[in-house]
């Protein structure tokens, strides 16, 4: 089944966030149907914070390393495109098609002093002329929008978040993103205003995969969730190694 079909499956796509080889084999074993990379878990690996400080060169790196040894769909979260400019957003689709990358996910904020939502109608026309580029050459990706109305709080999220659907449904988008949305009958209005597949997100308070499903929702992201969770076992066991003044803890 190819990745774009697997959003329209009787369950929602559960993927696989990951940020290196042995965490993109690990999802191989457990028998994942896809996996994405996170870009904040890449970024906090290489010493960035999240928001394009890391260079698109050393994302294609990592992106290379992780296709070389997996053979799952693999998607890549592209921040904002790592350009305001839609022909080399364009191109670093390409960069990332010929790696065998079949999935981009692609946000409408980006992170100067702090992260701020792009103007939503100059974005939808970024994402269509990025649509109009890939077309041309018979590139055939699935583009997944993540719009951060409910991951910036913004007062009216619901309201906000319905206007960029339709305005990035229009553009060509072939599934919306909303990460930090949590509440039910928030998950159940979105689902139901638009014809493309939502992808929800690791949060707290969000529903378990079954209630997803009754909702509507086709894709289910980890972010870096895992990635931070991991670190902050290996900061404990490491504690207790040092308090311990011994292995065995490990063994």
């Amino acid at each position: 089944m190819n990745f774009k079909n697997l959003h329209n499956q009787d369950s929602p796509l559960l993927i696989a966030n990951v940020w290196d080889v042995p965490s993109a084999k690990i999802a191989m074993e457990l028998n994942f149907q896809a996996i994405g990379t996170s870009s904040s878990a890449i970024a906090s690996l290489l010493g960035y914070q999240d928001g394009e400080e890391m260079t698109f060169s050393e994302l294609e790196y990592m992106v290379k390393r992780i296709a070389g040894d997996s053979n799952l769909p693999l998607s890549v979260d592209l921040e904002s495109g790592y350009s305001r400019s839609s022909k080399e957003i364009a191109n670093n689709i390409k960069k990332l098609v010929s790696l065998g990358v079949v999935g981009i996910n692609v946000e409408d904020s980006v992170v100067d002093k702090s992260r701020t939502l792009l103007h939503a109608e100059k974005f939808a026309q970024t994402i269509s002329e990025i649509v109009e580029n890939l077309k041309k050459e018979n590139i055939d990706i699935f583009i997944n929008v993540r719009t951060d109305t409910f991951l910036l709080n913004v007062p009216t999220a619901i309201e906000e978040t319905k206007r960029r659907i339709k305005l990035y449904e229009n553009a060509g988008a072939n599934g919306i993103f909303v990460p930090c949305i949590e509440q039910i009958t928030h998950i159940e209005e979105i689902v139901n205003w638009t014809q493309l597949p939502i992808n929800v997100m690791c949060m707290p308070n969000l529903p378990d995969f079954e209630t997803l499903n009754n909702l509507g929702v086709k894709r289910i992201s980890m972010g870096n969730f895992i990635f931070d969770n991991i670190y902050g076992q290996f900061k404990s066991k490491t504690e207790e190694i040092l308090n311990q003044k011994s292995f065995k803890s490990i063994f």
